[in-house]
């Protein structure tokens, strides 16, 4: 064994030990829609006062803590995104009425003095609350800001007051709570406290209430938050005139229930939003949904990758087994890495983590298909030596391809949305293990086991010490696939205008992620047909509701604008045909998310198309790149004509999809044109349309092996994934055949059209490792010990 194995054994060794220990001692971060939950996103708007900024939207989202807090909701997660939005995630929140009912409560908090009994809005001449008067609360009348003057609002018993300027703001609250006071026979109560300046103003106010006679309404003190009076105490009688009360021993006492004195407690203290916020979307999944996510992706994973396993363990023998070793540690090092890291699994990551270990073996293939290049060219040569050369020349094809799809998984964690974000960083990490898997742990076992007497005599076992089936029968018959390149750019056009026509025709069936609205999915406990459930939510008002089945017998519901207590009203509805009626998801997008979401998905597709021409244009031929670029545009158009006359639901998880057959698309074409680049650059006076030809055969097993291998993952995630994985999974069965049709028969074409007009000469031939300029002798292979026969 050579010191370089002896190093890679020990480096593969070592990370594995880390591996274990971190899955051992360490448990994953579940996203909500794997757990079970509410998330939501806010927008902060800009107010009178402040403007929707990354300081403004901060303080916001401290405020919001602190009414979520008190909500008793176990481990609310609230971030903030971008310069003016907020995420608020809360596990195991089912039904997100009081929470969105607490968040939406974004006017300021005032304390006011009680000038006197006033009249109803309704009595007031001139109190018609026309268009252009100024806002007020239910029943009341606004303030006259001439005169100093407050407004006129119902107390908590409906009697209209009078009261005065505003004399402070919730600003001033240092903090709210409730306590029962047992031994004063109070009740519960509701103590304040204030910071140093408010405090004063607070001892002013009630020291001006207690001028006044007890039960008199002028010895009260109005709390108001958003146009009404939250609470209106009287000032004790024990307080003096001009006294008033000290900050720290301020108590609201009533008949206050546990659960008033909370509320009116988180109201107080979390009642002054710097900027107002709206709900822009609201997904909530159901814990049996998350659960059977889990379940029926890990079975998926484990079948996919068994049948995987057993694929390249049949082509390539002994090194095919020992891939699949390195494909389990694979497995272990990536699950490892998204734990350590605290990255957050969610199910469109779930998807990406079982997609990448069909994309792992993609390494190895085609380090395997180089090796038996090398051992058909050199028969004399060592298997060692083949396997080392393998290794060596499938170096740039590896590195190329990987880069594209990690180009791809950045897209999707910038441009992405939501659960999106997550797959973009599963399957960064996911590409990275895989490389460490095939170029470290795969190579020194293939190493190891290249170097035992047992293999080297018994070379049929190995699996690289021949061409292959596939290979074989290319060479015997030698087809001249590309002698007209135009023939193949019609068929891809064909299939672009039967995509087209799909798109115009039937038209994209857009999710509510990208048009806004809600989508509710819901369990009934007796089965309701689609027509009963259309009748019933058309009697309860829901005449525009598109219903249709999901999953097992449950009903999908899309509506329009609908809030929290709509949905509410909705399900109600359905349980009078069903009986028990479950929420299972529920995604509420507003309309001015889903014009954006739209228009960051196209920006994604157009910059995913330039920033792979970029690349491709600097590593390759310009012709190269353009022919990459023209197969990944046809793979594009004809997923989502596919998607057209399927009638399937294009939403985020479909862009992901997107981004990922982009990413294997231009995989694919790397590693064929970077074949024809070594090939022209070895035979510069031969025609580029011959040379195309015969890297185009010399790649072919190679893009099929990798292709049986995605395509084992995906049909077991489409089988057995479930409803939530089945278009993720179909958009990528789709999206891989097309681009293992296209990276050939388009990408190839359209380059050797292309290059009829380029001027530029052929590639120049790369200077072989270990040879000095101006010598004529190469340095001897390390593993070549010099004999021939």
């Amino acid at each position: 064994m050579t010191r370089a194995t002896t190093v890679r054994a020990v480096l593969a060794a070592a990370v594995l030990l880390v591996s274990v220990l971190v899955t051992l001692t360490m448990s994953p971060r579940l996203g909500l829609d794997l757990q079970g939950g509410t998330r939501m996103v806010l927008q902060a708007k800009d107010s009178d006062t402040a403007k929707a900024d990354r300081e403004s939207t901060d303080r916001t989202l401290e405020v919001l803590r602190q009414r979520i807090d008190s909500l008793g909701v176990a481990e609310p997660t609230l971030t903030r995104s971008g310069e003016d939005r907020i995420i608020v995630e809360l596990p195991d929140v089912q039904d997100p009425r009081k929470a969105a009912e607490v968040i939406g409560r974004t006017a300021q908090l005032s304390f006011h003095a009680v000038q006197g009994q006033g009249t109803p809005a309704d009595e007031k001449p001139g109190a018609s609350g026309t268009p252009g008067s100024e806002k007020s609360g239910a029943s009341g009348t606004p303030a006259d800001e001439k005169s100093g003057a407050g407004p006129t609002l119902p107390d908590e018993q409906g009697r209209a007051l009078d009261l005065g300027p505003a004399r402070l703001s919730g600003a001033g609250v240092k903090d709210a709570t409730a306590a029962f006071d047992g031994q004063q026979g109070a009740g519960w109560t509701v103590s304040l406290d204030f910071h140093k300046a408010a405090g004063r103003d607070w001892t002013r106010l009630t020291g001006e209430a207690a001028c006044h006679p007890v039960q008199d309404d002028r010895r009260r003190v109005a709390i108001v938050l958003d146009q009404q009076i939250i609470s209106s105490p009287q000032v004790s009688p024990s307080v003096d005139c001009n006294v008033g009360l000290p900050s720290g021993s301020t108590q609201i006492t009533g008949s206050f229930s546990a659960d008033e004195a909370r509320e009116l407690a988180l109201l107080i203290k979390g009642g002054a939003l710097p900027l107002p916020v709206e709900i822009v979307e609201q997904r909530t999944v159901g814990p049996t949904l998350g659960a059977a996510a889990i379940d029926a992706s890990a079975r998926a994973a484990l079948i996919g990758a068994a049948a995987t396993a057993l694929f390249i363990t049949v082509v390539y023998r002994l090194f095919g087994a020992l891939a699949a070793v390195a494909l389990a540690a694979y497995g272990l090092i990536s699950y490892a890495a998204l734990v350590a890291l605290g990255v957050t699994l969610t199910l469109p990551g779930l998807a990406g983590f079982v997609l990448a270990i069909g994309m792992a073996v993609d390494a190895n293939v085609l380090v395997f298909e180089r090796a038996r290049e090398e051992h058909t060219q050199h028969p004399g040569r060592s298997l060692r030596s083949s396997l080392t050369a393998g290794f060596r020349g499938a170096w740039s094809a590896v590195a190329d391809s990987n880069v594209t799809t990690l180009i791809a998984a950045g897209l999707l964690f910038f441009l992405g949305s939501g659960p999106v974000k997550g797959f973009g960083v599963t399957l960064a990490i996911g590409v990275l293990a895989s490389m460490f898997s095939a170029l470290v742990i795969a190579r020194a076992l293939t190493e190891i086991a290249a170097g035992s007497r047992f293999v080297s005599d018994y070379r049929g076992v190995n699996g690289i010490s021949g061409p292959g089936r596939v290979r074989t029968w290319l060479t015997r018959r030698d087809p001249r696939l590309m002698r007209s390149p135009r023939r193949w750019l019609l068929i891809s056009s064909a299939l672009v205008a039967v995509a087209v026509l799909g798109i115009l025709v039937r038209g994209v069936n857009l999710g509510v992620e990208f048009t806004g609205g809600r989508l509710v999915e819901y369990s009934t406990s007796r089965p309701v047909d689609v027509e009963r459930a259309r009748t019933a939510l058309a009697g309860a008002g829901f005449g525009d509701a598109e219903v249709t089945t999901a999953g097992a017998g449950d009903l999908s519901v899309r509506t329009g604008k609908l809030d929290n207590d709509g949905e509410h009203a909705l399900r109600a509805a359905l349980a009078e045909e069903g009986g028990k009626t479950t929420k299972v998801r529920d995604e509420l997008i507003g309309p001015s998310l889903g014009d954006e979401l739209r228009r960051n998905a196209l920006i994604a597709l157009g910059i995913a198309v330039l920033v792979q021409l970029a690349y491709l244009a600097i590593r390759f031929r310009w012709t190269f790149a353009v022919g990459s670029v023209a197969a990944l545009v046809h793979d594009v158009i004809i997923l989502v004509g596919a998607f057209a006359w399927l009638g399937r639901t294009v939403d985020g998880i479909f862009l992901a999809a997107l981004l990922t057959v982009i990413g294997y698309s231009v995989n694919d074409s790397v590693v064929v044109f970077d074949r024809v680049r070594e090939l022209w650059a070895k035979a510069r006076r031969q025609p580029v349309a011959e040379v195309a030809n015969r890297a185009v055969l010399q790649t072919v097993p190679r893009t099929l092996n990798t292709g049986m291998g995605a395509l084992f993952i995906l049909t077991a995630l489409a089988v057995l994934g479930g409803d939530s994985l089945a278009d993720f999974a179909l958009a990528l069965l789709i999206g891989i055949c097309v681009g293992t049709y296209s990276s050939v028969m388009t990408a190839v074409p359209a380059a050797l059209v292309l290059e009829r007009s380029s001027k530029a000469p052929p590639p120049a031939r790369k200077r072989a490792p270990g040879r000095r300029s101006g010598t004529g002798t190469a340095r001897r292979d390390p593993l070549d010990n010099g004999a021939r026969v």
